[in-house]
Parts: structure tokens; sequence; C-alpha cells
């Protein structure tokens, strides 16, 4: 790239030279400042503000089912070792079988879903309904003198 400066003295070649001696040191501040957030993108802590993220796992999950083969493989060991602890090695299989095909169907949304409908029937209700004191009824209708 060819710059052409029009310099008649030697105040203006100075000047000049100031000029993009600032412009070097404008340049180079700006290259340093790009390459230290170009390089910041590469460290741990931006992986994990970038993918640990509970839409990043979503998103995650969609394309490989982690939660549901995790589920698939650990609702038959809950299951059995809970609930049919005495039964027998008949029931145990049946047991396996059946909630390992359920584990596959659970995703991350179902199983939050469940935790959040769980949670509600713990936690209390602690919104009442307020009444706006503006549609109070008195039992006068719209229509009367006095309203």
């Amino acid at each position: 790239m060819s710059r052409k400066y029009n310099i008649n003295n030697l105040e203006d070649l100075h000047q000049q030279v100031r000029l993009l001696k600032a412009e070097y040191r404008f340049k180079g501040d700006a290259l340093v400042g790009d390459s230290k957030k170009y390089l910041h993108q590469f460290t741990l802590g931006a992986f994990i503000k970038k993918y640990a993220t509970p839409s990043a796992f979503l998103k995650i999950d969609d394309k490989f089912n982690i939660s549901s083969k995790v589920m698939s493989l650990i609702l038959p060991l809950v299951m059995n070792s809970t609930f049919f602890k005495g039964s027998g090695i008949v029931t145990k299989a049946l047991v396996g079988l059946a909630s390992g095909k359920v584990g596959k169907s659970l995703d991350a949304e179902h199983l939050s879903a469940i935790f959040n409908s769980v949670r509600s029937w713990f936690s209390k209700s602690k919104k009442k309904k307020e009444t706006d004191p503006l549609d109070v009824d008195y039992g006068i209708p719209p229509d009367s003198e006095t309203y």
C-alpha cells in the first residue's frame, strides 16, 4: 500500500513521523488486545463457560442422548435394589428389561419436567392470589347511579 504525503519542509516531516509513530503504537496495542481476546477463548474457563450451561447440555444431549443412556443403565439398578429387593430372578429380569426400555425413552427435558413436578409437590405454595382493590365486587351494578 503506497501512501502519498504532502511534506514541504522539515516541520511537516517531523509531524508526519510523530503521526506514523502514534499510528504504529495504536495498531500494535490493538493487535495485542485482539490476540489476547482470541487466545482467551481457548482457555479452560472459556470452555467451561461456553459448554457447561444447561442449554449447551440439552444440545449435546439431543445429539448423543447421554441422559437416556445413563437412565437406561441406572433405572434398572435402582428399581431392583429398592422396590424389588426380595424378588426372584425372573421378576428382577423383567423389571430390568422394562425399566431399561423406559430409561431409553427419557431424555433431559423429560427428566427436568419430572424433577420440577416432584419439587412442586413438596414446596409450599407461598403465592396467594390477592384480589386487586379495583376488582372488588360490592354488589352494585355498573349501570346504577351510585357507581
